[in-house]
């Protein structure tokens, strides 16, 4: 009989391309949904989550001025990385969820056929939220879509893949940099995805992940002056009332937590995207 003791695996942050441990040095246990030690994560703290916001920041300017194919190219690289892992993501959406093998194939499957569904609309908003308006007078009226800037992320607490990437994959397709707050009990295949995005030509800073406490976090992302947009996805109703009038104080964009029957599938999208009115005159 082996007395070898297992290494215990702690997750760690993603900022700006790196895997950093929280400056705090702070780390907490993730737990089954049996209620069994799976690992632990990296407590993030403000300073973590001042941070964050500074390399989202830098990253944002880059990731737009790519061309909106090469953008697709990055995030329908991350699915392959995803497709190639894929056993691991769904063995931690088994434990983290409670679920059966089956439906974690499923819900994995689900979440890596969405990341090439965002990848596909890169090269296809401005054509379907823009457009060209009729104006009087000699001249051209376009409407253009850009990105918000900065958007900051509360994930789904119970879905630990699927609501993740649905929460973070579309503001990046628009052109948008992220900072997300994975889910506080079910954060490992969140941080499992952005360890891929090192492997997939994402540049350092598009998408940032913080893991520890929400109830901290939160606070801390919706006050931030240099956040342009929120999702509130992952925060109860009260909670986001609380989150929504921290983030009037700075006069961002909010995404409330969508209702069940909501329909449209690219409302996403449209959540983190700005329209430009360009005039141009007609040559004589």
């Amino acid at each position: 009989m082996s007395d070898r003791l297992e290494i215990r695996k702690t997750y760690k942050l993603l900022i700006n391309g790196a895997f950093p441990r929280s400056e705090s040095g702070r780390s907490y246990e993730v737990i089954s949904a049996k209620d069994e030690f799976l690992a632990n994560a990296a407590q993030g703290s403000r300073k973590d989550l001042r941070d964050a916001v500074v390399a989202a920041r830098a990253a944002q300017a880059k990731w737009w001025s790519l061309s909106a194919y090469n953008r697709g190219q990055v995030i329908y690289r991350l699915a392959e990385m995803a497709e190639s892992r894929s056993d691991e993501l769904v063995e931690f959406v088994k434990l983290s969820e409670g679920v059966n093998s089956e439906k974690a194939k499923a819900s994995v499957a689900k979440a890596i056929d969405r990341i090439v569904w965002y990848a596909g609309w890169t090269d296809k908003i401005s054509q379907v939220l823009g457009g060209a308006n009729p104006v009087a007078g000699p001249f051209y009226n376009f409407s253009v879509p850009k990105p918000t800037g900065v958007i900051g992320v509360i994930a789904p607490q119970n879905s630990s893949l699927e609501g993740f990437v649905e929460c973070v994959i579309a503001p990046i397709a628009a052109g948008n940099s992220v900072i997300a707050l994975a889910s506080e009990k079910r954060p490992i295949p969140a941080v499992l995805l952005g360890e891929m995005t090192e492997t997939s030509d994402f540049p350092a800073g598009v998408l940032n992940i913080i893991t520890g406490f929400t109830s901290e976090l939160a606070l801390g992302l919706a006050s931030h002056e240099d956040i342009d947009g929120l999702d509130l996805e992952g925060a109860d109703e009260a909670f986001a009332d609380e989150l929504a009038f921290l983030a009037a104080g700075s006069i961002k964009r909010v995404l409330r937590p969508s209702k069940k029957n909501q329909k449209n599938s690219i409302h996403r999208l449209r959540a983190f995207v700005e329209t430009s009115t360009v005039w141009h005159t007609i040559g004589q």
